[in-house]
């Protein structure tokens, strides 16, 4: 991956976000080089090698004063540091796939003894880690989904980003698709810039880059998010429709791995739906008169995600009409 390329197309996707009376200067058209210079207190000559992406030994306090003059929020600002933290650190890169994320047995029981909550944990790379009963009934579809890797074969994780751009059913499943597509996408930018020589994640940015042109036109904004809470909605086959807040919580001995929890409010419609999803994904599996298990009824193993299905080459975009 380019990394000076990322930072000059990020400094300059940043500066098109703001307008000259916006940083509280007077309106003569876009905000220009040498403003963000003034309003950083460096020279034009110094900023634009850094818009260059030249940022190798700039000081952290260079690159505060540059994202209060770009209006940085949080997620930016963090990873305006990560994209100089790379440049100023040499490239270590580890030969093959990084080791396989495995959850602590500690962690497994916490999930087990959440009821009536769902709940799972993720890596940086949406990867699901391990989920409790109502967090795979909850994302049955993103278990089992065709678009996860394939063949089958032990170590290949469900993947949150992959069932969002490369299932057709994902734009039924969530509402506000075209949202969470690119809050998505921002997540897995913020992720590159903490750990740009993750091959695992390098390889799922460029299969979903490939095959989803909306993923590749929103990566090219290059914005940044960073999962903390808010509403997310769904539109379940089996409990119908659900608005759940989520709670993210890092796992402070798993680096890398996030606890996320979805839970209802109080008599609400949803906390009724989320109760009858319980239930289901508790009760035997329905049958069919053959004696196989009906489509859809089933949920994946517990301890660990379900193995993902073939690939379906036939779709490269799902369908959100």
């Amino acid at each position: 991956m380019d990394k000076k390329e990322d930072i000059r197309e990020f400094l300059i996707t940043r500066r098109a976000k703001i307008n000259p009376e916006q940083a509280g200067l007077p309106s003569y058209g876009d905000l220009r080089r040498e403003e963000v210079a003034q309003l950083a207190g460096v020279s034009t000559d110094y900023y634009t090698r850094l818009e260059r992406g030249s940022i190798r030994g700039v000081s952290d306090g260079v690159l505060e004063a540059v994202a209060s003059a770009l209006q940085l929020d949080e997620a930016e600002r963090a990873h305006l540091m990560d994209l100089a933290r790379t440049a100023n650190t040499p490239a270590q890169r580890a030969p093959g796939r990084p080791p396989q994320q495995r959850v602590r047995p500690g962690v497994l029981r916490l999930l087990d003894g959440m009821t009536g909550v769902v709940a799972l944990v993720q890596n940086g790379r949406s990867d699901v880690l391990a989920a409790n009963l109502l967090g795979r009934a909850l994302y049955a579809g993103v278990f089992n989904s065709a678009a996860q890797p394939g063949p089958r074969a032990p170590g290949r994780l469900p993947n949150q980003a992959r069932y969002l751009f490369l299932d057709p059913g994902a734009g039924d499943f969530y509402p506000d698709w075209r949202a969470i597509a690119a809050a998505t996408v921002a997540m897995l930018r913020s992720e590159s810039g903490r750990n740009p020589y993750d091959s695992a994640l390098n390889e799922l940015v460029g299969e979903l880059a490939t095959r989803s042109g909306l993923f590749a036109a929103l990566r090219a904004g290059h914005d940044v998010r960073i999962h903390t809470t808010g509403t997310k909605r769904f539109h379940h086959p089996v409990a119908g429709d659900l608005s759940l807040q989520y709670e993210t919580l890092d796992l402070p001995g798993d680096e890398g791995q996030t606890l996320f929890t979805f839970t209802a409010a109080p008599g609400s419609p949803s906390e009724n739906a989320l109760a009858f999803l319980a239930s289901w994904a508790a009760s035997p599996p329905e049958t069919t008169t053959t004696g196989r298990p009906a489509v859809g009824s089933t949920v994946p193993d517990l301890r660990s995600p379900a193995q993902p299905g073939p690939p379906n080459p036939g779709k490269t975009e799902p369908s959100h009409d």
